[in-house]
């Protein structure tokens, strides 16, 4: 007996190590396939680069810009009162803004030689010391946030720059612009003007309308620039003009669109998580992640709760009247396309995968992604139907691969890539399309496509600048690392472990009920020995014995996903009845 069960056992293991041995090679097959496609999408992308890079450095360099088509250049960022380009200051030649934006790239793309050049240029041309009104918004994001973000890079001693020709040069730059920023914030709201004229700060009957994007995403870039130099001057300013453009939130917790500095009243409240409010949002997240601040993580979950409660219809995200929550414009913007990937910092990726598939539709339908796309008529917007390179679907992208490692987002890089060279790359670089109903072309190589186009799709084939390293992205694509030494306290892990189960068919999936929009009640399973398991929309309320003062002290039920309240007794709980 115990000699025909050692046969059996012999039999049935040669029958099935072949097999095994079978699927590892296949398994191994596999890998070194992928492995083979990666770096050859990533040499592709480095193409597009250096294309893009090339054409500007010949034909536009130093000015901001390029123009492809006509191989000239365009001063995009500043605005130098009357004048037209032709009749520009001689003195001036532009602020080099492409080569600025360009200058992470470069480095994740392992280019230390050009990016040395670029810094010696920097170093002994750039002055902001011009008589030139910009956008403040545009400005920090783009030359603060791309100076401070190389600035870093160049002193990391992982980073091959030979650093006895780095003197801090960058940094020196980024604190002169942030000393030029400050006048801005001279408010009574302390919220800071649209527009700084850099050599003499804000000019007469200067307009007061700003965005909420515009006076509430300052604080990644100035925020960094005052620990790298001290001064605590930018990092106060940026976060005294967040506290109060959240302290004018709705009581739903939604903001507007935009807004007057000087009255703090809105002017547009009617909002989304599109243009003029979508890096709102994306900053909350990141500052937190960057600095640490308990009070923004709390300003960031209810936005974020806010957003999922009043905004979201299915997949898509429509906008609503701040005061109501009523739905206003059914639209999607491309600028929206970045909200997948914050959702996947969040933790949210069954949120974010379904929204990322609905906004590659779109893509696929026109070959790019237009600007405006009207979802109660499932057609395009009759005038904005313009693609100026935009890189927030590859970000988006970029994020789900990472967090996923599913095959399937990088056949839609690939699918993206294809598609910028087929119907924008030209001669001389790479043009935005006007109509993307006839492809037909416009003048127009905006910096961007350096700083994030080219950088996310980059990233998501060869990953190997993020290896033993953690980066924070700004809203403009520029790594700026999280330090130990920068957080008033190292944040906790958030992820989906305080999420729900959801069982469909076989399968057992994390979700949670800011992603399904429904209370976790609902979707706990009664099963035996099963453990109940806390709702992602839950928020403590912030004293342990539940004692309160007002309002404020208090959290969101876990279990049916409504606002505590502060009672007479100053105790929080479910008093009210709606």
């Amino acid at each position: 007996m115990f000699q025909a069960t050692v046969v059996k056992w012999i039999l049935l293991y040669l029958v099935i190590s072949p097999t095994i041995f079978i699927m590892c090679l296949s398994d191994l097959h596999s890998n070194n396939l992928l492995a083979a496609k990666r770096k050859r999408m990533s040499e592709r992308v480095r193409k597009m680069f250096y294309h893009a890079y090339d054409n500007y450095m010949m034909y536009a360099f130093p000015h901001d810009e390029l123009k492809p088509l006509t191989k000239t250049f365009t001063d995009s960022l500043s605005e130098l009162g009357n004048l037209k380009l032709e009749h520009l200051p001689q003195q001036y030649n532009g602020s080099a803004l492409t080569l600025i934006e360009s200058l992470s790239s470069l480095v994740i793309l392992g280019n230390y030689t050009e990016f040395e050049k670029a810094i010696i240029w920097l170093s002994e041309n750039l002055s902001f010391d011009v008589d030139a009104r910009v956008n403040l918004f545009e400005c920090n994001i783009r030359v603060l946030g791309g100076l401070v973000s190389a600035h870093i890079l160049a002193t990391d001693s992982t980073n091959r720059l030979v650093q006895v020709i780095y003197k801090n040069q960058l940094l020196d730059l980024a604190e002169d612009l942030g000393r030029r920023f400050l006048p801005a914030f001279n408010t009574p709201t302390g919220l800071p003007y649209a527009w700084i004229n850099l050599k003499h700060g804000v000019i007469v009957d200067e307009t007061t309308e700003t965005s909420t994007s515009g006076c509430g995403s300052l604080i990644l870039e100035m925020g960094a620039l005052s620990r790298l130099t001290g001064d605590t001057r930018f990092e106060t300013a940026a976060l005294h003009a967040l506290r109060k453009l959240w302290s004018m939130r709705s009581s739903l917790n939604l903001l507007g669109t935009t807004l007057d500095v000087a009255t703090g009243d809105w002017i547009e409240y009617s909002s989304g998580i599109g243009a003029g409010v979508d890096s709102f949002y994306e900053y909350l997240m990141k500052a937190y992640v960057l600095f640490g601040r308990d009070e923004i993580w709390k300003m960031f979950q209810s936005a974020y709760i806010g957003v999922q409660k009043y905004f979201r219809h299915g997949p898509w995200y429509h906008e609503a009247d701040m005061r109501t929550g009523t739905a206003t414009y059914w639209q999607l913007t491309s600028l929206q396309a970045f909200w997948p990937g914050l959702q996947v910092l969040v933790g949210d990726i069954e949120a974010a995968n379904s929204s990322h598939r609905e906004f590659f539709k779109v893509w696929k339908k026109y070959g790019v992604l237009p600007e405006r796309y009207l979802l109660d008529h499932q057609v395009l917007h009759p005038t904005e139907k313009y693609y100026p390179l935009r890189p927030e679907l590859a970000e988006s992208t970029f994020y789900l691969y990472q967090a996923t490692k599913d095959p399937w987002y990088m056949e839609v890089g690939e699918s993206i890539m294809n598609s910028l060279n087929a119907h924008t790359r030209v001669k001389g670089g790479f043009a935005s399309i006007r109509d993307v109903t006839t492809m037909q072309l416009e003048d127009h190589q905006h910096s961007f496509f350096l700083a994030e186009t080219c950088k996310y799709l980059y990233l998501l084939f060869d990953d190997s600048f993020l290896l033993n390293k953690n980066y924070i992205f700004t809203t403009e694509g520029h790594p700026l690392p999280v330090r130990s030494n920068w957080h008033e306290k190292l944040p906790k892990a958030y992820n989906l472990s305080n999420g729900s189960s959801i069982k469909t068919g076989k399968q057992r999936k994390r979700s949670s009920a800011m992603s399904l929009q429904i209370c976790p009640a609902s979707m706990i399973h009664h099963e035996p020995n099963a453990r109940r398991l806390e709702s992602a929309c839950h928020i403590p309320d912030t004293g342990a014995d539940h004692r309160c003062f007002s309002d404020d002290d208090c959290g969101v039920d876990a279990n049916t996903c409504r606002r505590r309240s502060c009672s007479l007794a100053g105790y929080c709980g479910l008093w009210s009845l709606m």
